[in-house]
């Protein structure tokens, strides 16, 4: 295992909580906090995991089409946990297992981040410290992302600090087992294709409509989505020199 691995891995660990940790402090203002999370979701798919899954499979129509699978797996899986209760109570349950989904998809996204970190120190040092930087800004993305995902769906704060600290630890994990295993691009780029589905649903579904709804709209959080959009696009620029 290359030696900066674990110790670059223990900083996306904190960038992650301290990203989820100030979504958890602004949960009052949470659509303002959605405005930049869902900006970010939406741009993550678009500008890094579906371009990595496209590079993965060398095959753009068959990554979009695993991407387009992925995001009616998740709308699916919504519609059947939702549809099926109408009285209050358990329609809040439902949506709280909605967001028990949205967590999980960040969470091995997070996991695959680490993956890809120490799959990175295993070529080079170079590579290695590119994905890092861009592994580091995703995951403090992802800490706020799974806080506000699942505090839109069922305002449990316990819950979300639960998920929190799973998608913390993941890229950690994913960072060991990277370090450790060699993974076929061919079923990483299936991988990053579903889950960039799974990551446009979520933005464009239940983050962006919720923050820009005409009760919450302002020009602030308008710019707060462009600005998602912008940090991830620098991100990949970074990363992808």
């Amino acid at each position: 295992m290359p030696a900066l691995v674990l110790p670059l891995a223990c900083l996306t660990v904190l960038a992650t909580f301290i990203g989820g940790l100030i979504a958890l402090r602004l949960h009052h203002n949470l659509p303002t906090v959605m405005a930049l999370t869902g900006g970010v979701v939406v741009a993550v798919a678009l500008l890094d995991v579906l371009p990595e899954g496209v590079d993965n499979l060398g095959d753009a129509r068959l990554a979009t089409t695993f991407a387009a699978a992925g995001f009616l797996l998740f709308f699916f899986a919504e519609r059947a946990l939702v549809l099926h209760h109408r009285d209050e109570p358990t329609e809040a349950r439902a949506h709280q297992r909605v967001g028990v989904l949205g967590a999980l998809g960040l969470s091995v996204h997070s996991f695959i981040d680490g993956l890809g970190l120490g799959l990175a120190f295993g070529l080079d040092s170079t590579t290695g410290f590119l994905v890092f930087i861009a592994v580091i800004s995703h995951d403090f993305a992802d800490g706020m992302n799974t806080v506000s995902f699942v505090l839109s769906q069922s305002g449990d704060r316990h819950q979300a600090f639960r998920w929190l600290r799973i998608d913390a630890f993941a890229p950690l994990l994913g960072a060991l087992v990277g370090s450790l295993v060699t993974v076929s691009d061919h079923t990483l780029g299936y991988v990053l294709s579903v889950y960039a589905g799974f990551f446009l649903y979520m933005g464009a579904t239940d983050l962006l409509p919720e923050a820009h709804s005409h009760e919450h709209g302002s020009w602030l959080r308008v710019l707060l989505t462009a600005a998602g959009f912008a940090l991830i696009y620098g991100i990949t620029s970074i990363a992808g020199v």
